[in-house]
């Protein structure tokens, strides 16, 4: 079974765009840029880490041997076990942090709760990108 990472990636590619762009001297230099910027930063964000949990699902139920047990899976176990099979480089507490980010990316009315996802998202840039290489790898090796 082969599945298409494409849309991770791509992903991933808009979020790193965006934090180009919002740290851009062009950015700094103009408070409304920036502020328009890091509201894209944070809808990258929130696309991202929907992707990253949903594909890293995707892949468990593709190779355990109770893919129904994977579906009915708490979100804390699908991390803890992206964790065993070496698929993620943060633990629980860190993809907490990531979670909680989610969750307040839909207040970001709250300047301070925006600027906080903001800060979140370099961090998360990184493990979506280590997750997307990681499934990538082990479905072009065919070691599901």
């Amino acid at each position: 079974m082969t599945i298409d990472f494409t849309a991770l990636g791509n992903a991933i590619a808009q979020l790193d765009k965006s934090l180009a762009y919002a740290n851009s001297p062009a950015a700094m230099a103009d408070p409304g840029l920036r502020e328009q910027l890091r509201n894209s930063v944070i809808q990258c964000f929130e696309f991202t880490y929907e992707l990253s949990w949903k594909m890293l699902k995707r892949y468990l139920e593709a190779t355990e041997p109770n893919p129904t047990a994977i579906d009915v899976s708490t979100f804390q176990n699908l991390i803890r076990l992206g964790n065993e099979r070496a698929l993620l480089r943060s633990d629980w507490r860190q993809w907490q942090t990531y979670r909680q980010a989610r969750t307040d990316s839909s207040h970001t009315y709250d300047v301070s709760k925006a600027e906080a996802v903001f800060a979140v998202a370099p961090g998360f840039l990184a493990e979506a990108r280590s997750l997307f290489d990681e499934l990538t790898r082990r479905s072009q090796a065919n070691t599901f």
